[in-house]
């Protein structure tokens, strides 16, 4: 069986031109161990197949064990109806970044859904990506940062932006002209029961509004059409007590709510998400 870091390798000798230095923006070019740029700037491909292409580690509050209980309950069903309908908003076989790939489960259940040619997912937090390196798929994984891509321009047909921040110059610059943004974010209702019962005392944490986040896409995207998903999951039992530690919702809750929640964990919650999607389009 192909080792990780020779999976790795394999992808960065196959792909090395997709690549920029994200110290010097000059383009990279691969090597037995990874990339190296004119400048001399070294990334080589790390045990784990990926490659670290920031100065320094970025401590996160996004942990192994939020990682788990969110690849707990991605893969036992929670968003199917997302995934299903992302599938189809996909190109055929294109080139794909997932943007805040966490621990990696949206882009795995896509790309068995809808299979692309190239697909990347990089994440700031490197224990998400760590544990994304465990799916079998031909993803290639890194460590990066939204604000300062490694990547040349006009490489990808697609850009998903699932539950994570935007940087619309950065997605436009790394979009072929062709090229679309589809991105998702909470609708006013997502995970209503889990507010209510973390927050019973304060309604303004009850309920969430995208509006500012609708207002600056639409600025980005002159070209955009949206979608409502809004469904009740029905949360199997194995998995009530993953869906409190899932959520940076958790951090603000009293112990005292978590552990009254715990001892009637919910059995059901809303998703209510909007699924935003922008052709690519220079700023004006």
């Amino acid at each position: 069986m192909e080792k990780k870091i020779e999976r790795g390798q394999r992808f960065v000798a196959q792909h090395g031109e997709m690549f920029r230095c994200p110290l010097c923006h000059q383009e990279m070019l691969p090597d037995e161990k990874g990339l190296l740029c004119a400048s001399g700037h070294r990334f080589d491909v790390s045990k784990k197949g990926t490659l670290f292409f920031l100065q320094h580690p970025v401590k996160t509050e996004y942990d192994q064990g939020m990682f788990a209980a969110r690849r707990k309950l991605i893969q036992g069903g929670m968003y199917e109806p997302l995934l299903a309908k992302l599938a189809q908003w996909l190109p055929k076989k294109g080139s794909l970044l997932d943007v805040g790939c966490g621990e990696g489960s949206f882009l795995d259940l896509l790309l068995k859904k809808q299979p692309q040619e190239v697909a990347v997912g990089f994440d700031i937090s490197k224990a998400g990506v760590q544990m994304a390196t465990d799916f079998q798929s031909e993803a290639f994984w890194c460590v990066a940062d939204l604000t300062n891509l490694p990547f040349a321009d006009n490489q990808f047909d697609c850009v998903l932006n699932i539950f994570s921040p935007s940087n619309y110059h950065e997605f436009q610059r790394i979009l072929k002209p062709s090229g679309q943004l589809l991105k998702v974010v909470p609708g006013p209702r997502y995970l209503q029961e889990l507010r209510q019962a973390f927050f019973p005392e304060d309604t303004t944490k009850q309920s969430y509004s995208n509006q500012l986040v609708q207002e600056k896409f639409t600025e980005a995207y002159l070209y955009n059409q949206s979608e409502k998903i809004t469904y009740e999951f029905q949360i199997p039992e194995a998995l009530r007590l993953d869906l409190l530690e899932m959520s940076p919702l958790e951090w603000s809750a009293s112990d005292e709510q978590k552990e009254k929640i715990k001892k009637q964990p919910l059995t059901k919650i809303t998703i209510d998400l909007l699924l935003l999607k922008g052709q690519n389009q220079p700023f004006l």
